[in-house]
């Protein structure tokens, strides 16, 4: 017996004679079988490879072959627009057996929730933000509408493992399985990673389980990296050089995405943008309207990176340095779907930063390398989300209940800490008890209660960066390391796009920084308005300034600079940590170890009495008369030393953490801050000392 043949007869005939499919794709054939059995499943493909067939269809097979009934799965996404984007789709599908898909999100209106609560569909989308506000109203009764649900598929799974929601998600699904008293079946549909095994032990917790799909890098398309210089230029590229093309360009700011779009319009060319800024009506007008114009420009942040359909692209851009790996490739597959066509990504790096940037991750994933997906460590601050959720839930929350309705997740939260935070909850006024009974209390009710407890189902702690803001306009994105105050007090200089800003306020609950302008140096990260790079990319950064030739096409443009950058760091070998002096009290060690190792080795000079004038992804600056000096502190750091030093309220930037004592918030903080695999990994170089001759202009 085919895998096909294991499909219901009536979706058998309908992906025949409907669909008009001669064939399954691979990973749709090799899904049928672990799904319809009831297994756990992680489906991995690239963008537009099939996956979300590949978990619906063997999962509406069962909805018809063992007669569920009601609300029986569940599909869930990270984006409100991806769900608007899959809706028809899998409304389509479920009528070829007879059932309903229906939408569950903000954007859906009272009368449409009252029709869908009054005959609740086979087949719900919604978001976990959504799903936890359906299981916290008290207008709902949540035991009857999710009694029959029986599996949940979750799209985008590896967007959700690598932050917060991942936990706040795997928790909403321990709770809906205490709830109806079963086990639900987990599906997960992710782009490629590199650690799929894990991912599928941290969905599924311990359940059998089984991974669909190719492990490992896909294979890259066309990979160019161009050096343009200025923003300015990359319009001119953009406007003059793809004539007649339909172009998605990504930019990983708001301001940069307005910048570009503005010049776009300026130069004559349709341009449209997507960004979380702009009303979902506004995205989806520009989105629809970019998809019907034959030349023309959409410019997005990330919010386009997802499986969000924009119709035929000829052409991916990226102006500036995508955040990952992964993201770059992400991004690539928006391209290349149209018969005939291929996957492309041209890389416009504006300032040199970018430009190494670009041509390290360019290598890395022409070599198959993509980053493992790692959930954040010591979820404590969503443990004491889930335990006011559930309060809310049940009317009242008993204090043994509490690890019963959070199952298997529980266990990732220290026992130390959940009794540390019930207790600081109940004695600060976040909870009240009475008679062993956990309810909302005074404090709960003021800090979360808004807009129908609304604060407490959103707004779950991302990677911790901070937005910059020169009055109205953002001017980038920080790591909390840079904010570290000076031995006086006084908020810290940071230096961004050339220029020296003063911080005077850190709103660390928005995770926004007011600025003004300053004169002088500033703390930089070395690429300018972005989050740190990993050691991995910095090292694939070290071995092409060494010498390895890049993996990618470059312009003329390209290769002159490449040249120049060569000429200038010549002393870079690819194996040795070189400490270069000079000969006028500046010394800089060139660790490539990224962000967070080289905060964590600049730490530890200082505790040893070392000034550090500056720190980036790539280097240390510390002032001093001697380069052998230097090496001699540097070799006295043991590994277990060098951690970052943070502000001293960081710990205000996790959602929740009113609810923590300090010494928890403290130490969660510190779990998810540092790299030490990369800290060890640089000291364990053998030094070398250079002497540069002084520019006596």
């Amino acid at each position: 017996m085919s895998p096909f043949d294991l499909l219901h007869p009536a979706l058998r005939y309908h992906i025949v004679n409907t669909l008009g499919w001669a064939d399954l794709r691979p990973i749709q054939r090799e899904a049928i079988e672990p799904i319809v059995k009831g297994l756990d499943v992680l489906l991995l493909a690239q963008t537009a490879g099939g996956k979300t067939e590949a978990a619906v269809l063997p999962m509406l097979s069962r909805m018809a072959r063992d007669s569920w009934r009601g609300l029986s799965v569940l599909y869930v996404c990270p984006l409100r627009a991806l769900l608007n984007n899959l809706e028809p789709r899998l409304q389509g599908y479920a009528s070829m057996v007879g059932r309903r898909a229906a939408l569950w999100h903000g954007d859906v209106g009272s009368a449409a929730r009252r029709r869908l609560l009054a005959e609740p569909p086979d087949l719900l989308l919604t978001t976990p933000e959504s799903l936890e506000a359906l299981l916290i109203s008290s207008r709902i009764d949540h035991t009857v509408l999710f009694k029959n649900l029986r599996g949940v598929i979750i799209d985008e799974l590896h967007a959700f493992a690598g932050d917060d929601r991942g936990w706040h998600l795997l928790f909403l699904l321990e709770r809906l399985q205490h709830l109806t008293g079963h086990r639900i079946q987990r599906i997960g549909l992710s782009a490629t990673i590199a650690n799929p095994e894990a991912l599928l032990v941290w969905l599924a917790r311990n359940n059998e389980g089984h991974v669909v799909g190719p492990i490992g890098s896909p294979a890259a398309g066309e990979i160019a990296v161009d050096h343009v210089g200025s923003l300015a230029n990359a319009i001119t590229v953009l406007s003059r050089v793809f004539r007649g093309e339909r172009r998605l360009v990504f930019a990983d700011s708001r301001t940069r995405v307005e910048e570009l779009a503005g010049g776009l319009r300026s130069a004559g060319l349709q341009a449209f943008v997507s960004h979380a800024s702009l009303s979902a009506d506004e995205r989806r007008t520009a989105e629809a309207a970019f998809s019907a114009e034959p030349d023309c420009a959409i410019v997005a942040t990330s919010t386009l990176e997802l499986g969000i359909d924009v119709g035929d692209l000829d052409r991916v851009i990226q102006v500036g340095a995508p955040p990952t790996v992964s993201a770059l490739l992400q991004r690539m597959g928006r391209s290349g779907r149209r018969t005939g066509s291929h996957r492309n990504l041209l890389l416009l790096a504006t300032d040199e930063n970018e430009f190494i940037a670009d041509l390290a991750m360019a290598t890395l994933a022409r070599e198959g390398f993509i980053e493992e997906i790692v959930p954040p460590a010591r979820p404590t601050h969503i443990y004491a989300q889930q335990v006011m959720a559930l309060a809310l839930q049940e009317r009242g929350l008993a204090r043994p209940d509490i690890d019963q309705w959070l199952g298997s997740v529980v266990g990732e939260i220290p026992q130390a800490d959940r009794v540390a935070v019930l207790k600081h909850m109940v004695e600060s006024g976040v909870l009240a008890e009475d008679g062993g009974v956990l309810g909302m209390g005074v404090r709960g009710e003021r800090e979360f209660g808004r807009r129908h407890f609304s604060d407490l189902v959103a707004a779950f702690s991302s990677p911790l960066l901070l937005a910059i803001y020169y009055g109205a306009r953002e001017l980038g994105t920080v790591h909390p390391t840079s904010l570290a105050r000076s031995a006086d007090g006084t908020l810290p200089v940071l230096l961004l796009g050339g220029r020296s800003w003063r911080v005077v306020e850190v709103d660390w609950r928005r995770r926004r920084i007011s600025v003004t302008a300053a004169t002088g140096g500033g703390r930089s990260r070395w690429l300018g308005a972005r989050r740190s790079q990993s050691m991995e990319v910095c090292r694939s950064a070290e071995r092409i300034i060494a010498g390895a030739e890049p993996n990618c096409a470059l312009s003329r443009r390209a290769v002159a600079a490449l040249g120049e950058i060569r000429e200038r760091l010549a002393f870079i070998d690819g194996r040795s940590l070189p400490i270069v002096s000079d000969n006028n009290g500046h010394v800089r060690i060139w660790c490539f170890a990224g962000g967070l190792a080289c905060a964590s080795l600049a730490h530890a000079l200082q505790s040893r009495g070392l000034t550090v004038a500056d720190w980036d992804d790539f280097s240390i600056s510390p002032y001093s008369p001697a380069a052998r000096a230097v090496a001699e502190a540097l070799a006295s750091i043991k590994p277990s030393e060098a951690r970052p030093e943070l502000p001293t309220d960081l710990g205000r930037a996790l959602k929740f953490s009113a609810c923590l004592p300090d010494d928890v918030t403290r130490a969660v903080v510190e779990t998810r801050i540092g790299d030490p695999a990369a800290v060890t990994a640089t000291l364990s170089r053998p030094t070398k000392l250079v002497s540069l001759v002084s520019d006596p202009q």
